[in-house]
């Protein structure tokens, strides 16, 4: 079994530290999930793990040939490559041998006759089968097809941000590392290509860690949960939900601990108080006992918090849409479109990438102007618009002094008043992080500032553009918590189904070309039906093909010789079908064998049902290719 052994991992940022002598360790097929609140080193962790960035202190042990593979939120790509030369541009050996073969390929094909060009073209024909790399060009071109990058001579430069990370998220996949690490893998994707990354992650046979806000996807794809903390390291296993109840009887444990250390503590500063009379060795140990209680006696820090934040009074109207239409260039954005949004109401906008989901947030907010039709927004309306390009934040402020900029406090749903120190005590910053310096915030860090921000001016209408992107899940716990007594009206962009089911009763899905759908209920109940319906579709369908016009006698097919490289992939596909033979032969012997160990024999049906697929796929290849040998 692949290992990666880490003990003693240190890494301090300034006064900050982050990791604070962890130990772990990796094994093949550990799927982890790595969380905790911005700031707290999870992103440290992975780049110090993949060479990147140094830790201060760590012993990583691992075996020689084990490779890591990273995808960072910012994948580092040659923005002048095409998206193809990207993704063959990794550094694993499977990717330098299809680099090398193609090399020696065209000087093979200018000299045939060159004997030393011949021996090196042997040499990498040799390597690329003892790599298996002939299957990789189709593997690259089936992941960027899942993820919906087609034209793969495009210029990795021309490409948006989202489009890019995804050429980055096809690279480390292809890679098939020992090791895979993605940080935060599903932002910018769209439904079913999260739905397909969940499938192949679970099924993954390499260790993955993964850093996400996406709570559905950890519950899919997760088996252990690393929780960082102050340092710190929880491990807990199972998915997200197993890890949400564990830490609910783990908290539950600790307050009811904290609560009994707080009345001795209350009994020895009664004591104190009264003053030591005589100082004999009896008091004086009791007064260290007392100091050091004193220290150790701090409740467990709150991961949601209470943080209902009043609002100004909103009066019936809201925001009316008649007839808008909008197109930016020659993408049609909206489409004669009206809608009534109304008080208090709970509006989640989702659908694919570059429909225009902000743009309507923008139309919303006065930003942008509709081409035709009408945006009518309500007097009483104050809006609060938490973007997706966040605004440059002063670096040279201080936290508490950025957010006393925009008021001393606030007043509650309860009509109480909340300072500043309140506020950011509620949205998980410590107090020793509040003199703190914006510019020694993490990004992560920087985002929860930035809607805290947002909220202190107390708006009626909150518009939320991609909030689940760059928040961590306690924050979202705490947004989520909020939401729930907001009172106005909140209208939401996100591709987080956990977030939108959480906090939104009406959908408007962007289907692209100014078509715009409408829908209630949770989000994810919509996906659902969405799939039932396809598939309704397509059973439907197949009668119909089977109803044409009588099929007239098919011409002869024209006989089409294999390429070179569909020759060499036929010659690897017959010895791979008799391997997967002999594994499916001694997997049955291995269930009868185990007959009374049920959890082995769940082991095994996985395994079976995994070579049982493999074999038909790779004979319906052979079948497919073996029309046209010779």
């Amino acid at each position: 079994m692949q290992t990666l052994t880490a003990n003693g991992v240190s890494k301090t940022y300034g006064d900050k530290t982050l990791l604070d002598n962890v130990d772990f360790l990796i094994n093949e097929g550990d799927r982890i999930g790595l969380i905790g609140v911005n700031g707290t080193g999870k992103t440290t962790l992975l780049q110090g793990l993949s060479g990147r960035e140094p830790f201060d202190h760590a012993d990583i042990q691992t075996p020689k040939s084990y490779s890591i593979a990273y995808l960072a939120q910012k994948p580092q790509l040659d923005m002048d490559a095409s998206i193809m030369d990207a993704v063959y541009g990794g550094s694993s050996p499977v990717f330098q041998a299809i680099r090398e073969y193609e090399r020696v390929m065209d000087e093979y094909t200018q000299n045939p006759l060159d004997e030393a060009v011949q021996a090196k073209y042997e040499r990498a024909e040799t390597k690329m089968g003892q790599l298996d790399a002939w299957d990789v060009e189709t593997d690259i071109k089936t992941i960027l097809t899942q993820l919906h990058i087609d034209d793969l001579s495009q210029r990795v430069g021309s490409l948006s941000g989202g489009q890019q990370k995804r050429v980055g998220l096809a690279q480390v996949l292809i890679e098939k590392p020992d090791l895979l690490m993605l940080d935060e893998p599903t932002n910018h994707l769209d439904f079913d290509s999260i739905a397909w990354l969940e499938k192949y992650l679970a099924a993954y046979k390499g260790a993955l860690l993964v850093v996400t806000h996406d709570r559905y996807f950890l519950d899919h794809v997760a088996n252990q949960i690393f929780e960082l903390d102050k340092g710190q390291l929880g491990i807990f296993p199972g998915n997200y939900q197993a890890y949400v109840e564990q830490k609910a009887d783990q908290v539950e444990r600790e307050t009811a601990a904290a609560h009994k250390q707080a009345q001795l503590y209350k009994h020895e500063l009664a004591w104190m108080r009264e003053g030591a009379h005589a100082r004999s060795t009896k008091q004086n140990a009791r007064i260290k006992r007392f100091d050091e209680m004193k220290a150790g006696t701090v409740a467990p820090e709150a991961k949601t918090v209470d943080i209902s934040v009043g609002g100004t009074h909103l009066g019936k109207k809201v925001v009316e849409i008649h007839h808008a239409s909008l197109k930016l260039g020659t993408h049609v954005i909206l489409n004669d479109f009206s809608y009534l949004i109304q008080r208090n109401t709970r509006i989640g906008i989702s659908g694919i990438n570059g429909a225009g989901k902000s743009s309507l947030l923008n139309l919303i907010a006065g930003d942008l102007k509709p081409d035709d039709g009408i945006i009518d927004v309500g007097e009483t309306v104050r809006i609060g618009y938490y973007r997706q390009k966040m605004p440059q934040l002063d670096q040279k402020m201080r936290v508490i002094s950025y957010l006393q900029s925009v008021s001393e406090g606030i007043t509650n749903a309860n009509g109480e008043h909340m300072t500043v120190t309140q506020l950011l005590d509620a949205f998980l910053f410590p107090r020793e992080s509040h003199g703190t310096l914006i510019e020694r915030l993490s990004g992560g860090e920087q985002r929860r500032l930035y809607l805290l921000q947002v909220l202190m001016h107390e708006p009626n209408v909150l518009l939320l553009d991609e909030p689940t992107n760059d928040l961590d899940i306690a924050t979202l716990t705490v947004l989520e918590n909020y939401l729930e007594t907001f009172p106005g009206t909140v209208i939401t962009v996100s591709h987080d189904r956990y977030f939108l089911d959480k906090v939104a009763d009406e959908l408007l899905i962007f289907d692209g070309n100014g078509k715009i759908e409408q829908a209630r209920g949770m989000f994810t109940d919509y996906l659902q039906k969405q799939a039932d319906a396809g598939k309704e579709a397509a059973t439907m369908e197949a009668p119909k093909k089977q109803e044409a016009a009588p099929a007239e006698p098919e011409a002869p097919k024209k006989k089409v010789k294999l390429t070179y490289m569909e020759q060499k992939e036929y010659d690897t596909l017959m010895p791979q079908i008799d391997k997967l033979d002999e594994e499916i032969t001694q997997i049955n012997a291995d269930m009868q064998a185990n007959g009374d160990d049920y959890g082995k024999l769940a082991e095994l049906q996985k395994q079976l049902d995994e070579a049982n697929a493999k074999q038909d796929e790779l004979m319906n290849r052979y079948l497919e290719l073996d029309e046209y040998v010779n």
